[in-house]
């Protein structure tokens, strides 16, 4: 658990990181800001009805990076999409405007985690750290 919040708090720290996924045989990136941790698990989200939600779908296979103090943070593994109304409920609520948009237009928030996931502290020449979880 101390590793996911370290993970968590870089995310936090930075306030915008980018995920990439794979759309046929093309990558596709782009920003995100929200990770929260329930359980075990670091919980990321997106629209169940964006391009995004539906490339995880096909190929989990998805990187997220972010850039740091110091260096940068590399995780990557396999998306595990979940259908918990309950975990999406309390992740708009972390969300105030996002909440507001997705329940006036009836969207749906999808999450995931990453599964045999590994996370690299970096800097521009090495791996400081790796973690696999």
């Amino acid at each position: 658990m101390a590793d996911l919040q370290r993970i968590k708090d870089y995310f936090d720290k930075t306030q915008l990181f980018y995920l990439a996924t794979v759309d046929g045989d093309k990558p596709k990136c782009r920003p995100f800001g929200f990770s929260m941790i329930e359980g075990d698990k670091l919980y990321f989200g997106t629209g169940t009805y964006k391009d995004c939600y539906k490339q995880i779908e096909k190929n989990p296979n998805v990187e997220i990076a972010c850039l740091g103090e110091g260096g940068w943070l590399r995780l990557y593994g396999r998306a595990h999409l979940v259908n918990d109304e309950a975990l999406s409920r309390k992740a708009l609520d972390t969300m105030p405007s996002v909440k507001e948009a997705y329940d006036s237009k009836g969207y749906k928030l999808g999450l995931f985690y990453l599964e045999n996931a590994t996370a690299e502290f970096r800097d521009a020449f090495t791996v400081k750290e790796s973690i696999k979880f």
